[in-house]
């Protein structure tokens, strides 16, 4: 169902059961996936690819150009996973050459105001609370919880199942699991009530919390704590997940909390 007073250029393709509201404007080399409703007053730019049953309401841009200098016009991407919710004036940019694509999962929540910078990949289930502000390059890691106006720092990566406290300002990399607040960013402890919303045991929320007590909380630098996990911790996913997180980290990861 396109209404009359929507604009969709005719290379745009447009699956079953999409809806398109009134003064909605699509440019070509679009691709709209079924089931999905495009609110009043979406822009939505060349290079969107957008999953089945999504939808976006008024007053979103997509795949816009980047906002960065380096840009030369390439072609690149805006992709959207299937079941996601953009919110009212979110604006989504598409890549650049530096990975021709800016992703969004599925399942995700992109509240109100919300910016999402060229190059961005943000994994399936992850949120972002309304004005949240997410510059190029940044990588945001499943069923992450980013709290309203919350600043993110281009190149910055954001592990799984983080959570970070509304009005953050994120400069460094947050380890997965992890609740972060404060200013300067700090760990506050582990998600544990996220985790047990998600279903993982006490005993694996208890082992996510030593790992992270010798990190933080002991007194050792990051090396020491790092090669402690790695003789003294039994392998495990999570486990894993954790220790390469930290050695790939170029920017390096926040700071435990430290009173003031």
């Amino acid at each position: 169902m396109i209404q009359p007073l929507a604009y969709v250029h005719p290379q745009t393709k447009v699956a079953e059961n999409v809806v398109i509201d009134p003064f909605v404007t699509i440019h070509k080399n679009v691709e709209i996936g079924e089931g999905t409703w495009i609110g009043s007053g979406v822009t939505i730019f060349e290079g969107a690819r957008i999953g089945k049953n999504v939808r976006i309401f008024p007053g979103a841009i997509i795949s816009a150009i980047p906002q960065d200098l380096k840009f030369e016009g390439e072609d690149s991407l805006t992709i959207i996973g299937d079941n996601t919710t953009v919110r009212e004036c979110v604006t989504l940019n598409r890549g650049t050459k530096e990975r021709g694509m800016t992703e969004i999962g599925s399942n995700c929540l992109i509240m109100a105001y919300s910016h999402v910078a060229h190059d961005c990949q943000i994994g399936d289930n992850v949120i972002l609370a309304n004005s949240t502000q997410v510059a190029g390059h940044v990588v945001i890691g499943e069923s992450a919880i980013l709290g309203g106006a919350t600043l993110v720092h281009q190149f910055v990566h954001i592990g799984k199942h983080a959570m970070i406290s509304g009005g953050s300002l994120v400069r460094k990399d947050v380890p997965p699991y992890t609740k972060a607040a404060r200013e300067p960013l700090s760990y506050e402890g582990v998600n544990s009530i996220g985790l047990r919303r998600r279903n993982f045991s006490p005993e694996k929320i208890a082992e996510i919390q030593e790992i992270y007590r010798t990190l933080y909380v002991r007194g050792l630098n990051n090396a020491k704590a790092l090669s402690h996990i790695e003789a003294n911790m039994p392998a495990t996913p999570e486990r894993d997940e954790i220790l390469q997180f930290i050695k790939a980290s170029d920017r390096g990861i926040m700071k435990g909390y430290q009173s003031k």
